[in-house]
């Protein structure tokens, strides 16, 4: 057998065992709502239990009792889990009903039938439990079971996106560049700051001046300037002198 696969066939009856005691543990709840007498879960050993892990004994005060026993946790086991039992006995009568689910039996007596057979005396090597105690441990195994499965968890590293590794690879080394010479750098002038005079209103147009008589006479005034300019002229010719 390879190891891999025996640690699958473990992890399974792991898982299978523990799917019985959950349903040992609805059993005994409706044997106690049921005022089931002395209940007890018997956890059977190994080497002298055959196929089965537990054997659930609860006893009732008459037949009608011990039929509705037997009766409500076929139920529930039923509605809850989708289980049936293999095998029904002496339902008929309710003097000692079995219910045989492969992996638990439950037994449920009358409690003078039950104080005859002392079945819990004919299984010396089993541990009996109450049903608080068989609770408990049940409890403890599941918050158990939690932290390894989370610490399991915690141990695997996380996957990592494409995209991270992709960021994470080295990038590779560029070839030293050339040093590039320095330009002088040219002196700054700066320009003077021009103020915003205010916009120039445009100028009113003048009405025309109309044309009087005044204005007509200039051109005469003009002529009797030139005419002294002639005389004056006139003068300076030199004057010829008769022989």
């Amino acid at each position: 057998m390879k190891l891999g696969d025996r640690s699958q066939r473990m992890a399974s009856s792991s898982q299978q065992h523990q799917q019985t005691r959950l349903l040992v543990q609805a059993a005994a709840a409706v044997c106690e709502d049921k005022k089931g007498v002395d209940t007890r879960i018997l956890e059977l050993d190994p080497i002298d239990a055959g196929l089965s892990d537990f054997f659930l004994v609860t006893s009732a005060t008459n037949d009608r009792q011990a039929i509705a026993i037997a009766d409500e946790i076929e139920h529930r086991l039923k509605k809850e889990f989708g289980v049936f039992p293999n095998s029904v006995e002496g339902r008929r009568h309710g003097e000692w009903i079995l219910l045989d689910y492969v992996d638990f039996v439950v037994h449920v007596f009358l409690v003078e039938r039950r104080a005859f057979y002392d079945i819990e005396r004919l299984r010396k090597s089993a541990r009996p439990l109450t049903p608080a105690e068989f609770d408990a441990e049940l409890k403890a195994a599941l918050a158990a079971k939690t932290v390894a499965v989370r610490k399991k968890a915690a141990a695997k590293p996380e996957p990592v996106p494409a995209k991270a590794k992709a960021k994470a690879r080295p990038a590779p080394a560029k070839a030293p560049s050339k040093p590039k010479a320095k330009l002088a750098k040219k002196p700054v002038t700066k320009k003077p700051a021009v103020s915003k005079a205010a916009p120039k209103k445009p100028a009113k147009k003048t009405a025309p001046v109309k044309k009087t008589a005044l204005a007509k006479k200039a051109p005469a005034k003009k002529a009797a300037a030139k005419k002294p300019a002639a005389k004056k002229a006139a003068a300076k010719k030199p004057v010829r002198k008769k022989s």
